[in-house]
């Protein structure tokens, strides 16, 4: 009904694709993208961290299109073919690995050493496989994760569905078994067998300049912080008070999820006072779109035409942030923060809504 395609026209699409296993050969880790948060005002600026990676494209019999080309072709008319709806990418995706998401470094100089430690590892990788390698493990996996009874081999070289980030519910098995070469080099570093090349790359010979190398030096100041700065956001970083090294999310609050019948969203009942979900816009008739793929955090709805991640529902009152439980870093002990709450006195509190509104960082909120 939004355009989309539906989980059983992927899987019919999916089964009528011939594909030979997928070599991957790992390109850079980079920065850029992200939120910005800071860029413009003096504080910290923030960017993404993703590992860039290229599908080696291999020559079946001397065709004149590769494996990876044809399947790609064929995919697309698979999905055709079931009617698939127009929100599918017209075109395949620029593989990568999103690895973080608003990272602020302490500093341009930490940023350039983590990029250079990152980097001479993927050296590394492009040394143990230097025509790609086939992904795949050992291992026995469940789809969708956590179901009981349905435990299947891994293997190498499949595709998988992706209901989110978070939800792999189907695995596809490739057209072939690997050879004998691709099983050597998909089984290379689990068997042990990577550490000459540790010792033997000790030099990046390959360009990993990002869109965030152009700053100029910079430095977080502590000093500069203000409580505007502590913005919790998951898709950017915020800058830390003096004496605060790491982030952290633990706080004091009053749960307001409720139980979902969805098995990929579950939650637990804490309030049975406010349904949320006749304040969520499922249908689209106000929201155009998100400004991260969570969509609404009260509760998701499976189908909804956001196509996002399918949060379980975490609606909540915040009280009192408590930061990081990491006492190294600024932060108090779990144990310790147990003990200090557990002698805190009060009495009942009451909770009256106001109002819903949309803060300065485009946040939708009930005050």
């Amino acid at each position: 009904e939004k355009g989309g395609t539906s989980i059983e026209q992927v899987y019919s699409a999916m089964e009528s694709v011939y594909f030979a296993p997928i070599s991957i050969f790992p390109e850079k880790v980079k920065g850029g993208g992200g939120g910005h948060s800071g860029d413009d005002d003096g504080s910290t600026p923030s960017g993404d961290v993703t590992l860039g990676v290229s599908v080696v494209e291999t020559y079946t019999d001397n065709a004149n299109y590769g494996d990876y080309e044809t399947f790609l072709d064929n995919l697309f008319n698979a999905f055709s073919a079931v009617s698939a709806g127009s929100c599918m990418d017209d075109t395949d995706t620029d593989p990568h690995v999103s690895m973080s998401r608003g990272v602020k470094f302490k500093s341009s100089e930490h940023q350039e050493g983590y990029f250079y430690s990152s980097n001479l590892e993927v050296a590394v990788w492009q040394a143990m496989y230097p025509n790609g390698v086939i992904i795949g493990s050992s291992g026995y996996a469940s789809f969708p994760a956590g179901s009981r009874g349905n435990k299947q081999y891994v293997g190498y070289g499949n595709l998988y569905f992706f209901f989110d980030r978070a939800n792999i519910t189907k695995a596809f098995r490739p057209g072939r078994d690997l050879s004998d070469d691709e099983a050597t080099y998909s089984t290379l570093y689990s068997k042990g067998y990577s550490g000459d090349y540790y010792e033997s790359t000790t030099e990046i010979d390959f360009d990993y300049s990002g869109s965030h190398d152009d700053g100029g030096d910079w430095e977080h100041n502590p000093y500069k912080w203000n409580a505007k700065m502590a913005m919790h956001d998951m898709t950017d970083g915020w800058d830390l008070p003096p004496n605060c090294e790491q982030e952290g999310e633990t706080f004091l609050g009053i749960p307001l999820s409720r139980k979902s019948d969805s098995s990929l969203m579950d939650t637990s009942t804490f309030q049975e006072q406010f349904d949320f979900s006749v304040l969520m816009d499922t249908n689209y008739t106000y929201i155009s779109s998100f400004g991260t793929n969570h969509g609404w955090l009260i509760g998701e709805v499976i189908g909804n035409g956001v196509g996002s991640i399918v949060d379980k529902d975490t609606a909540h009152i915040p009280l009192f942030y408590t930061g990081t439980t990491n006492p190294d870093a600024g932060g108090i002990g779990l144990s310790d923060l147990i003990k200090i709450v557990k002698k805190i006195q009060f009495g009942t509190l009451y909770i009256k809504p106001a109002f819903v509104f949309i803060d300065g960082d485009g946040h939708i909120k009930m005050q």
